[in-house]
């Protein structure tokens, strides 16, 4: 389990866009937002992924930098790039089943008859500091319910705003 203002672990990953995300680089204003999501298959994650890419003005200038990231296959996570309405939204692939283990998020196996992958993360939404410390926290079980992105938007800009500390940090 990862525990707010802790060093989260580091990610090394392909983008769709034939280029890497590499989180220990990444120097956002505010926020890394990594959004973990099931993949291609998902037409929950496609509608999320599609609204954040209709937000991400917002979330940059609010200096959150979001990433959707997958256990996809390069292949899978090339047809929701092409496929889905994620505007300008990077897409990472091929998160291993430790690194989703690392990040605490659950894993589902595919059901019978299904587009499913053999094996796929759930869902998780993190707010990472420009330090490289947890900041927020968000994993499921499910595709459902998940964290509504105005309320996200909100929320950064009440934290920035008040300075408000990370929670949970109690062990």
């Amino acid at each position: 389990m990862l525990t707010p203002g802790q060093p989260v672990p580091d990610l090394d990953l392909h983008l769709t866009i034939d280029a890497r995300f590499q989180l220990s680089k990444q120097k956002p204003d505010a926020f890394t937002m990594l959004v973990f999501y099931r993949g291609k298959h998902c037409p929950i994650c496609k509608k999320y992924l599609e609204e954040l890419g209709s937000k991400l003005d917002k979330f940059t200038a609010l200096g959150a930098t979001p990433f959707a990231i997958s256990m996809d296959s390069k292949d899978r996570a090339m047809v929701a790039h092409e496929e889905w309405a994620t505007h300008d939204l990077p897409l990472a692939y091929d998160l291993s089943e430790e690194q989703a283990r690392e990040w605490g998020l659950f894993l589902s196996t595919k059901r019978d008859g299904s587009d499913e992958p053999e094996l796929f993360s759930e869902p998780g939404l993190f707010l990472i500091k420009p330090d490289g410390t947890l900041y927020f926290e968000e994993v499921q079980s499910a595709p459902f319910a998940r964290p509504p992105l105005d309320e996200m938007l909100s929320a950064i800009e009440f934290v920035l705003e008040n300075d408000y500390p990370a929670r949970g940090t109690a062990v």
